[in-house]
């Protein structure tokens, strides 16, 4: 007997798969997994001595486009001398291809001018969507993390608000990890964000944002250890991320908010 998909059943078996995780199609066209492999053809003798193997790609240092597109990244943030005149810059930056596979440009969540800024990675499905930064899973642990120090998002004093960006405004292919051209593309932008928020600290969340306000990576050595990006004092943490991946180290983010906690006892603004 031949069964037909039903519009309801097809609905539910895409809510289901979503409710796995599942967020990108594949594949831009249909597999007919049916049919028939075409039949292997012999091989032909080979009348010539094999062509040598091409060498493997080496990688090398930025191209002059990537540097064209720095330079212009520069150019823009520094004309913009508010939060908004920085967003639209952002906006109009045609440079970075990012842009065209995302749904929003996210740009900041929290309060401008919150003793803290904590600087995320980029983007991920939750937080393409909606606009902000930090809306998904990962986005409710930082919520809860910071709350047990007294700080919020939701805050309207400095003294007990957060202020919250990303290095990338737009979210990568599936989820992955922003790549050196793109995290040297927005680093000027994040500079200004930093200069324009103007934080007593700086809260790097992850490697990514290492690389782009520090210039080094491996957080499981910088986390804890107190630096200066942008000018400001910078703490690098674990990525709410990494911690729900690893609830063991709940132990160290625990750690590491305390020292910030630590931190803004003693230097009131």
């Amino acid at each position: 007997m031949e069964s037909t998909l039903t519009p309801e059943a097809a609905l539910a078996s895409l809510a289901w798969q979503i409710e796995l995780g599942a967020t990108e199609a594949i594949g831009d066209a249909p597999v007919d997994r049916y049919a028939l492999p075409d039949k292997p053809t012999a091989p032909k003798q080979a009348t010539t001595a094999p062509a040598p193997a091409p060498a493997a790609a080496v990688p090398g240092p930025m191209t002059s486009t990537t540097d064209d597109a720095v330079s212009a990244a520069t150019t823009a943030a520094a004309g913009a001398a508010t939060l908004d005149a920085l967003r639209t810059a952002l906006g109009a930056y045609p440079h970075c291809a990012l842009r065209h596979g995302a749904r929003n440009l996210v740009f900041a969540d929290g309060l401008p001018g919150a003793r803290v800024m904590v600087i995320g990675e980029a983007p991920g499905r939750d937080e393409d969507i909606e606009g902000r930064p930090f809306v998904g899973r990962a986005g409710q642990l930082l919520d809860r993390m910071f709350a047990a120090i007294g700080l919020g998002r939701g805050a309207t004093t400095p003294q007990e608000a957060l202020y919250i960006a990303n290095v990338v405004p737009w979210r990568p292919p599936q989820n992955r990890d922003p790549n050196a051209e793109e995290i040297a593309m927005m680093r000027p932008f994040m500079a200004r964000h930093v200069t324009l928020a103007n934080p007593d600290i700086v809260i790097l969340m992850g490697n990514t944002s290492c690389e782009a306000g520090l210039g080094r990576r491996g957080i499981t050595r910088l986390r804890g250890t107190w630096a200066e990006a942008w000018g400001k004092p910078a703490l690098p943490m674990f990525h709410p991320a990494y911690l729900l991946r690893n609830p063991a180290a709940k132990r160290e983010a625990w750690a590491d908010l305390l020292a910030l906690k630590a931190r803004l006892a003693g230097g009131a603004r």
